[in-house]
């Protein structure tokens, strides 16, 4: 039953919309590890009437292997779960797979769900040869046919399935980028799993694990937030005390490239340049251009690049995984130590109100918002069509005046530019007289840099909302809280 599935709104009426199709499809789905792309397939079509044909790759497995699996998947949804011989190439594989497609009779629709591709692509395979010359040739006009490719090298797919030259060139009908749940989403995870957290700890649990599925299902019924971390990320049997190498290592050839580039780009709170990237990198030359190696790390959902307004080029990098930049913070600096051992040490619950968790928390807040633009914009009753960003200052060497970074602001169509401050705390947030008048002087800074005419306005982003004092009736214009993210 699709109802099973929380969220996806819009990629189960895409699924619906080419199933009901009168035509053939070629859908790639892809997204980053755990991302539920195979479960989201599965549960989709298991209550349609169709012939469901899957294969998985092996993960390091040799051709051989993968020709083995792929037989078994043949006898088992064509067969009865006969064994049949396996194909010596993919040619001859999929040679056999059109002829137990060519002996069902009727209407009924075939959906071919080849899963971990980049898996099965094996070097010198030709898998990629085969499937272009079948598609093209025999499967393209059988409107039974629904081709599903699915990958969690979101890279791997971009590369040689959607941006393919060869003959899959624009042979793809449709494209499905599997992200984390938002907040919303997340809590109605944790809803169908019998769960009925607060808006509070489901945010504490997303800061930490971010809207990965998988991560979400270990989340334990009656255990808060933080008993959660301390069992997840502090013992040495908990699923994501070790599940920064395996994700890498699943990911990209290369793996310790990758490694590398994301504790660079995770060191620095406000994001990295290419030049402070490349000052720190000691392995440039290794497997591509520090720009692929880059697109990779955006394209599987770990980075973000980001232009700030009022520049037209210089991009920074951000982690934007929770569960990445979670690990370099907290996880990894622990072993080697104790911690691990100590199954009963509460490690995560010490560290809360302490001055390094407040600093990771507004980190990982400001990530947060990111990801929902949308909503702060609803709640601040901001056109959709407003351009967003964050902007910086930085002074020459000869000059007095401060440094500026603004957070988030939206460049309005309506003459205003409302600058907005993200602040996370337990309590609500007060603007006390230094805090105001740093405000005040980053406002100064931004409308001297810019030469704006734009109205300017001043809203928090709090997730305990504001303290009222004179201040914040001088200065400030909206608020967003943490309930406005839940829509």
């Amino acid at each position: 039953m699709t109802n099973i599935i929380a969220g996806r709104s819009e990629e189960k009426e895409e699924l619906l919309d080419a199933f009901n199709s009168g035509k053939a499809e070629f859908m790639t789905i892809y997204g980053r590890r755990r991302i539920g792309k195979t479960f989201l397939v599965e549960e989709f079509f298991k209550s349609k009437p169709c012939h469901f044909f899957h294969v998985t790759g092996v993960q390091d497995g040799a051709l051989a292997e993968q020709l083995n699996e792929f037989a078994k998947s043949v006898g088992e949804t064509f067969y009865q779960g006969a064994s049949i011989e396996k194909s010596a190439s993919w040619m001859k594989a999929f040679e056999e797979l059109t002829k137990a497609i060519n002996n069902l009779s009727g209407n009924k629709k075939i959906i071919l769900f080849l899963d971990e591709l980049p898996w099965l692509c094996t070097k010198k395979s030709r898998l990629l040869q085969a499937l272009d010359h079948y598609w093209n040739r025999r499967w393209k006009n059988d409107p039974r046919i629904k081709l599903i490719i699915c990958g969690s090298s979101a890279s791997w797919i971009i590369k040689k399935i959607i941006r393919n030259k060869g003959g899959l060139h624009n042979r793809t009908t449709r494209e499905i980028l599997l992200r984390p749940f938002n907040l919303t989403e997340t809590a109605q995870f944790f809803k169908k799993a019998g769960m009925d957290l607060n808006h509070e700890q489901i945010t504490q649990i997303y800061m930490f694990c971010g809207g990965i599925p998988f991560y979400l299902s270990h989340i334990k019924k009656g255990k808060s937030a933080a008993q959660m971390i301390d069992k997840l990320c502090f013992q040495e049997n908990g699923v994501l005390y070790s599940e920064f190498d395996k994700v890498f290592d699943s990911l990209f050839d290369n793996a310790p490239v990758y490694k590398e580039l994301i504790r660079i780009i995770a060191g620095k709170r406000s994001g990295v340049d290419r030049a402070y990237i490349e000052s720190q990198s000691q392995f440039l030359s290794v497997g591509g251009t520090l720009s692929e190696k880059l697109e990779d790390l955006e394209s599987t959902g770990f980075i973000k690049s980001f232009i700030p307004l009022g520049k037209k080029q210089g991009a920074y990098y951000r982690v934007t995984d929770e569960y990445c930049y979670f690990y370099l913070k907290w996880i990894e600096p622990t072993k080697g130590s104790f911690i691990a051992e100590e199954r009963n040490r509460k490690f995560w619950s010490e560290k809360i109100g302490t001055p390094e968790y407040y600093s990771w928390m507004g980190y990982a807040f400001e990530s947060l918002c990111y990801k929902h633009i949308t909503e702060i914009k609803n709640a601040l009753g901001v056109s959709g069509s407003a351009i967003s960003g964050a902007w910086r200052y930085t002074p020459r060497a000869e000059s007095s005046g401060p440094g500026v970074q603004i957070d988030l602001l939206f460049e309005r169509d309506d003459g205003v530019t409302t600058v907005c401050e993200i602040k996370y705390s337990k309590d609500a947030f007060l603007i006390d007289q230094d805090y105001a008048e740093n405000l005040k002087q980053k406002v100064r800074v931004y409308k001297e840099q810019t030469r704006t005419k734009n109205q300017i306005f001043i809203a928090f982003i709090s997730a305990s909302g504001l303290k009222e004092n004179k201040y914040f009736h001088e200065l400030v214009t909206g608020v967003v809280v943490l309930e406005d993210f839940f829509i």
